[in-house]
């Protein structure tokens, strides 16, 4: 008897795990508002981050892998949000391993877990800008995006009526 009551609570458990909204290596407590352009404003070195965007630039070292990264707000699912040319600055993230920069294209979608390690500054143009630098433990490569062209039916003219 005890078994048919838990049924209902189990199955509510088992539905509410698979409306999980992200994928589950970018799940987690985060500093949700710091985003890069904020964290080169202060001192934020040791926070836990999940900031994202797209690629700018890979660079393979002996040890790890670090990527230019011009940084977008996260939807639900932590996937970079691309609505306008409106930027969360630019970031670095590293991770111990070879990452394939023909696999990792310029402008192709990532986003990183880790701790905010400290700065670099680096040119950009004739600039000089102030990165923050993430020790990343999760590389999530999103999946390209694909184009639609929506073909919609032309409004009508006043000769033709309206149908």
């Amino acid at each position: 008897m005890t078994a048919l009551r838990l049924l209902p609570v189990l199955a509510g458990a088992l539905l509410l795990g698979a409306c999980a909204s992200q994928p589950k290596p970018l799940q987690g407590g985060y500093v949700e508002a710091l985003t890069p352009h904020a964290a080169v404003q202060g001192e934020h070195t040791g926070a836990m981050v999940r900031w994202g965007g797209r690629i700018v630039q890979v660079e393979p070292r002996t040890d790890a892998t670090c990527f230019e990264m011009i940084a977008t707000r996260l939807t639900a699912t932590g996937r970079p949000y691309w609505a306008s040319d409106d930027t969360n600055g630019r970031f670095i993230a590293c991770r111990a391993g070879f990452y394939d920069p023909a696999v990792f294209e310029v402008n192709r979608e990532v986003t990183f877990t880790g701790r905010i390690a400290g700065y670099d500054s680096r040119r950009v143009g004739e600039y000089d800008y102030r990165f923050p630098r993430v020790e990343a433990d999760v590389v999530y490569l999103w999946p390209k995006r694909e184009r639609v062209d929506v073909i919609t039916r032309p409004a009508p003219w006043p000769w033709w009526g309206y149908w």
